[in-house]
């Protein structure tokens, strides 16, 4: 395998491009999101006033760092580097790994439908859009 020859560069902005499409995902989705969690009003409301903690923000980035290199991994063995081809990958990786692990989990813990697809639809986006910047910019 040829990590040594890696874009690191390229890695690092999927992964923030990444971070920031979850916390515009989950602001945009907020609502529907905490409700399909089966929050209350009351409870969503108290979420509000909170501070939010930070080690799941730390925990989401580095998650999204080994995603990008991981994929930039798949890529560069994959053939010419394009964005077609990673967004593609990406693709493939969410309709072949994400989305069934997501469903078996939802479906044993009894999560409704629309957290699943609030939450697999982050996913698909997250796949899609460093595939997309990865190919882009290249893996090596």
């Amino acid at each position: 395998m040829a990590f040594a020859g890696m874009n690191y560069l390229a890695i690092v902005i999927a992964a923030v491009a990444a971070w920031v499409a979850g916390a515009a995902w989950y602001t945009v989705l907020a609502k529907p999101w905490m409700t399909a969690l089966g929050k209350t009003p009351a409870e969503i409301e108290a979420c509000k006033n909170q501070k939010p903690p930070i080690v799941p923000f730390i925990i989401a980035f580095v998650g999204a760092l080994v995603m990008a290199f991981m994929l930039a991994g798949l890529l560069g063995h994959l053939g010419p580097v394009t964005v077609r081809n990673g967004v593609v990958s990406g693709l493939f990786c969410w309709i072949g790994f994400v989305f069934p692990t997501m469903l078996v989990n939802y479906t044993f813990g009894m999560r409704g439908r629309m957290l699943l697809i609030i939450d697999s639809g982050y996913w698909l986006l997250v796949l899609v859009l460093m595939g997309a910047i990865l190919g882009a910019m290249g893996v090596r």
